[in-house]
């Protein structure tokens, strides 16, 4: 487990953070730019000093105010993805990586160069330089070399932040290969809400200077109190789904979960396969009456189990889909006109232009 207390004052700003997250899987450190997430995973590196707290990985002390143990970044074993790269210049893609096995223990059993490089799918860069590679190469790159140093926790900072669409995409993948292949727990900063929920297991809100959330990705997303911090309209829900089959003809892919199916644009991922959905509310429409004659794809038949009026014009609707739950977002006259209460039975429609890549993460394979 990681357990953090933490206290550092900049000026006015107080960072007063104290948290506990699963030392496996994706822990995201999601929030608006300034909220704290670099201070944090800078304190936990030994980047930053705390004015007071305590840092400990498992059974190891990184930092403990009252018992004066301050660990050197050196000796936390933690590896660090920054968002530019900071790869040597000077050296060659090779050079670079192999910096980063000479940081490495001497006791170490080390993760071998070649499956490093194989994962990341670097082999062919390797003798050139940092300031021929595009972006995303960079940060592959960075991530081998992080990687290679053995650590025991990796740390990223807004590692896509400077990356165009295609190329976030790209490394997104590529992170969630070192997840499954590696099992060595990560923490992500991140203000994209669609690169959290594709890639977090746990997830950490962090709001002028302390968590104001914490928990399983899914539990957390769905809190309709953190909408001012998630964004207004981001909350919604998050289905764990299996690939149950691929139709060619019309480019689309069937997702199966507990209580019904889904119809998302073609995935490139084999049957038996386990996806991620998000379901943001605001995707969400609802019918009284069984669809018939609708365009509309995804029809799953409900029972509402609340509402939550927000300011001004909307409706957040709860709806229990078997076991599953689900929201949508509609309008005050909407909830009126059709005289939605509350053990009604209705109807989600979800469209399957809406259930889009940002919308899909894989799942991590069960440890064998």
């Amino acid at each position: 487990m990681i357990a953090v207390t933490v206290r550092k004052q900049f000026g006015s700003f107080l960072l007063d953070a104290v948290f506990t997250a699963p030392a496996r899987g994706i822990t995201a450190l999601f929030g608006r730019s300034g909220a704290g997430k670099t201070t944090i995973i800078d304190l936990i590196a030994g980047i930053l000093a705390p004015d007071a707290g305590r840092i400990t990985l498992d059974d190891q002390v990184f930092y403990d105010a009252d018992l004066r143990i301050a660990l050197p970044p050196e000796q936390r074993r933690v590896g660090f993805v920054f968002q530019d790269s900071r790869l040597f210049p000077h050296l060659s893609v090779e050079a670079n990586l192999r910096y980063g096995l000479r940081r490495a223990r001497a006791a170490d059993a080390p993760v071998a160069f070649e499956t490093v490089v194989g994962v990341l799918g670097i082999s062919h860069l390797l003798p050139r330089r940092p300031q021929t590679l595009s972006g995303g190469e960079r940060q592959r790159v960075a991530l081998g070399r992080a990687l290679l140093a053995q650590p025991r926790l990796l740390l990223m900072d807004e590692p896509l932040a400077s990356l165009d669409a295609p190329r976030k995409a790209e490394i997104l993948s590529y992170i969630e290969r070192l997840r499954d292949e590696f099992r060595l727990p990560m923490i992500y900063v991140s203000h994209s809400l669609d690169e959290v929920i594709r890639l977090a297991d746990h997830l950490l809100v962090v709001s002028d200077g302390r968590i104001a959330a914490s928990g399983p990705l899914a539990d957390v997303v769905s809190r309709l109190d953190l909408q001012p911090l998630l964004g207004r309209f981001e909350a919604g829900a998050v289905i764990d789904c299996t690939v149950a089959a691929h139709d060619d003809h019309y480019v689309l892919t069937t997702l199966r979960f507990d209580d019904g199916e889904l119809r998302v644009p073609l995935i490139d991922r084999p049957v038996g396969e386990r996806v991620r959905v998000r379901l943001r509310a605001r995707d969400v429409s609802m019918a009284v009456s069984e669809p018939r004659d609708l365009s509309i794809s995804n029809r799953l038949a409900g029972t509402i189990t609340a509402f939550a009026v927000r300011d001004g014009v909307f409706v957040d609707v709860t709806i229990s889909v078997g076991t599953t739950t689900i929201r949508a977002l509609i309008s005050r006259e909407s909830r009126d006109r059709l005289a939605l209460t509350v053990g009604q039975r209705v109807w989600a429609l979800i469209k399957t232009v809406a259930l889009d890549n940002r919308s899909l993460g894989l799942l991590r394979p069960p440890r064998a």
